[in-house]
């Protein structure tokens, strides 16, 4: 069967995890890799383990998902972490959510398998920034979402700017403005592959890069 669905995997230096990954994408959807700044061949990599790759030469985790949008050819797109901490095996009952009329996006709680596997600046920036969105905005969340799946021109239509840490944030905001209807799925959150790194929770400086990128975000 064929999945009108191409997962985005925003990607910088995750060739170490990109085989394991690709082998749990549930059968019939397609793969888009993109390449935001690789120097370990994961562009490489991904094309031979069957994937598509774009190259997106502006840095950041909001430019690098918003070139996989607009690269993307299927109806549905799941954009998701390339280091190996989540399974796509588990986008399939969020596709069926959106797919299905319940809900214009899903999202993915991350639910860590033992306490070490989220850095504790991690946790704290999980928790402001949740509560945060939901007195600015209305959304209950549990997390700030890395895992989402919602209709392409949906995405494309909300317009979102931020080319940072901040396009997670603008993405609920523009859709809670847009009355969209939101729903949260648990996602397993593992260690990520050995010799990647977070670009965002993996250090204290890269949550305080994100927490400010969070704020500029937020109306």
């Amino acid at each position: 069967m064929v999945l009108d669905c191409e997962l985005i995997l925003p990607c910088r230096n995750e060739a170490r995890a990109l085989p394991a990954l690709l082998a749990r994408v549930p059968a019939g959807m397609s793969v888009l890799v993109v390449d935001n700044g690789s120097t370990d061949g994961t562009a490489d990599v991904a094309r031979g383990l069957g994937a598509r790759v774009v190259v997106e030469h502006r840095p950041g985790y909001g430019a690098a998902v918003q070139a996989g949008v607009a690269a993307a050819r299927a109806r549905y797109v799941a954009v998701m972490d390339g280091d190996g901490s989540l399974d796509p095996a588990e986008l399939l009952p969020l596709l069926e959510d959106v797919a299905g009329g319940r809900a214009t996006m899903a999202v993915g709680r991350r639910r860590p398998v033992t306490r070490a596997t989220m850095d504790w600046h991690a946790k704290v920036f999980n928790v402001v920034a949740a509560w945060w969105i939901g007195r600015r905005t209305g959304l209950r969340l549990h997390d700030v979402p890395s895992v989402r799946v919602t209709r392409r021109a949906d995405l494309l239509a909300l317009g979102v700017r931020d080319l940072r840490f901040g396009y997670p944030v603008e993405v609920l905001v523009r859709a809670h403005r847009a009355g969209w209807s939101v729903v949260e799925h648990d996602m397993t959150y593992r260690p990520r592959a050995e010799g990647t790194t977070s670009k965002v929770s993996g250090s204290l400086l890269g949550s305080a890069r994100a927490a400010h990128d969070l704020v500029k975000a937020l109306p």
